[in-house]
């Protein structure tokens, strides 16, 4: 007999605009919003690698967790998209609910401490609704998640606010937004119309597509963006899986882009152990180039990071066309 559940249908959701957004439109970061400097070699040495491999045709994958959205930078990573700089963005289940909701009202971001306490935390029925509809019809038409809602987000005016979207923006680029979720982890979960079957079967379908993209990694560059265990893990996997299946990808940058120095992750240990044990500090800067290339770690607040790394590309980019991604979406 299995187990007795609670029925998750009779969850109680409230309308999205009754609830108060802590990020809107006017905390969105342009590329010309003006920005503190930041004076790093390696940040500099980050943005000369990833001009230079896509001017040789190599991916630029970028890996972001949901602080990235909540931050304000879409508009920054959207510019770089349409560049051609950056050819692949993942993200985990975070990221693509803010970028939704942005896209559908112009805000995001609950006060989760006071909605946890009566249970409203996270039950926003427009976001649980139309985000898990569109990806049971995409898992019923072997789509991904990331297409799946790229394509709600294109087809339904209901999202005015849209060109915010990264998800939007891959989609109408035809460049690859993958989602890799862990059930339970994200507020859609909890809705009345979450079918787990399908988030498994659209996630499935973004993780093999993420495996294509690094199968060319060899060159490339890959970004870690605020993702603590979903990016760096999901890499990790590919990586394994594309030299099991003979692929060539030994030479490449990876760079992990933190909010914490790295000194704070620091306890004493035994002499056979790591000095730290920080799993974007192993799985993004320095297992993966064990066999060539470099992993770097920069530390530092997103919203001055990654403007001053995109200033950066763009010096060393001009107005200089780059060739087309490695993959591109059919149609």
């Amino acid at each position: 007999m299995p187990f007795t559940t609670l029925d998750l249908s009779q969850v109680h959701t409230y309308p999205l605009l009754q609830r108060a957004s802590l990020v809107a439109l006017q905390d969105l970061v342009t590329p010309d919003t003006p920005v503190p400097p930041l004076a790093n070699p390696e940040l500099e040495e980050v943005a000369a690698r990833i001009v230079a491999a896509r001017r040789h045709g190599r991916p630029v994958i970028w890996a972001i967790g949901g602080h990235v959205v909540k931050r304000g930078l879409a508009p920054v990573v959207i510019d770089l998209l349409e560049r051609g700089v950056v050819t692949h963005l993942a993200s985990n289940g975070a990221a693509t609910i803010h970028d939704f909701e942005i896209a559908l009202t112009g805000s995001t971001s609950e006060d989760v401490a006071t909605s946890l306490e009566d249970g409203s935390f996270g039950m926003a029925e427009e976001t649980g609704a139309m985000m898990n509809r569109a990806i049971r019809r995409g898992a019923e038409q072997g789509l991904g998640i990331g297409e799946a809602l790229g394509r709600l987000l294109d087809e339904d005016e209901r999202f005015r606010f849209r060109r915010h979207s990264l998800v939007h923006a891959c989609y109408r680029l035809r460049l690859p937004y993958t989602v890799h979720v862990a059930i339970g982890t994200d507020i859609i979960h909890q809705h009345p119309e979450c079918d787990f079957g399908a988030l498994g079967q659209g996630s499935g379908q973004d993780f093999r597509i993420f495996v294509t993209s690094v199968s060319s990694l060899e060159g490339g560059v890959f970004c870690n963006i605020g993702s603590a265990v979903i990016g760096p893990e999901v890499f990790l996997k590919a990586l394994s899986i594309v030299r099991n299946l003979g692929y060539g990808v030994r030479v490449f940058t990876t760079a992990n882009f933190d909010l914490i120095p790295l000194q704070d992750y620091r306890r004493p240990v035994g002499d056979d152990v790591p000095e730290y044990y920080y799993r974007p500090r192993k799985n993004v800067v320095n297992r993966p180039v064990s066999l060539g290339g470099r992993g770097y770690h920069i530390t530092g607040d997103h919203r001055v990071t990654i403007p001053n790394l995109y200033r950066l590309i763009r010096a060393h980019l001009g107005d200089e066309p780059l060739p087309a991604p490695p993959l591109l979406r059919e149609g």
